[in-house]
């Protein structure tokens, strides 16, 4: 009896290192593929909604074939991924590298307008995302600097007087909240922040789902 108890307690152990070996061998096999393998993959993952396995395909795809034709696209896919599930700093990730490794001068208008759309979308508390909000006015203002006659251009400037609307909101709020509370000298700095907007008050009906992010609705 306890001689068949070894027997089985080795076939076990056996069985157990087969199973170990063979999956030692399905994660080594996931090394050295062709790109359009890495390629597929990224696409399938995105298709399933697996965007955590699609980014790691990528990083594969990047360490193995960097040169490759499919990284452009490759790239895009994953930006547009990303910003479909609201994950704006990830989006401007891929952009940005594809910026820096394919930005001719032809695609960097379409990209670069995605960059500001994604920061644009990324707000999402304009009394937290204060630094962004200015940082997206800046980044809106070099667009239509550099590509005026871009066909993003009409978006870009709704965007523009969407965060001026935004920045001016704000700011009176803070300074009504001031004048609540008995301080009217920090009203007032906030009131005269609003002295040069390029709009007024008077421009502005605060909509029920909040300013950014309802150009795209």
């Amino acid at each position: 009896m306890k001689l068949k108890k070894s027997m089985l307690a080795g076939m076990v152990l056996a069985v157990s290192f087969l199973f170990v070996g063979c999956g030692d061998e399905k994660e080594v096999a996931e090394f050295n593929k062709p790109a359009l393998y890495w390629y597929q993959k990224i696409a399938s993952s995105i298709t399933r909604g697996d965007l955590d396995k699609a980014d790691a395909y990528y990083i594969s795809l990047k360490s193995e074939h960097m040169r490759s034709p499919l990284m452009p696209t490759a790239l895009m896919i994953l930006a547009h991924a990303h910003m479909n599930e609201e994950e704006y700093l990830l989006a401007n990730y891929y952009l940005d590298e594809y910026n820096k490794r394919f930005g001719e001068t032809e695609s960097r208008e379409y990209t670069d307008f995605m960059k500001l759309k994604a920061s644009f979308l990324g707000i999402k508390d304009v009394y937290k995302d204060q630094k962004l909000i200015m940082d997206s006015i800046a980044q809106a203002k070099t667009y239509i600097h550099r590509y005026p006659g871009s066909a993003y251009a009409p978006l870009v400037n709704t965007m523009l007087i969407r965060l001026h609307m935004s920045q001016y909101l704000l700011n009176e709020n803070i300074a009504a909240l001031y004048d609540r509370t008995g301080k009217p000298d920090a009203a007032k700095i906030y009131r005269d922040k609003n002295k040069g907007s390029v709009v007024e008050m008077a421009d502005i009906t605060p909509p029920e789902k909040g300013i950014i992010g309802h150009v795209f609705d």
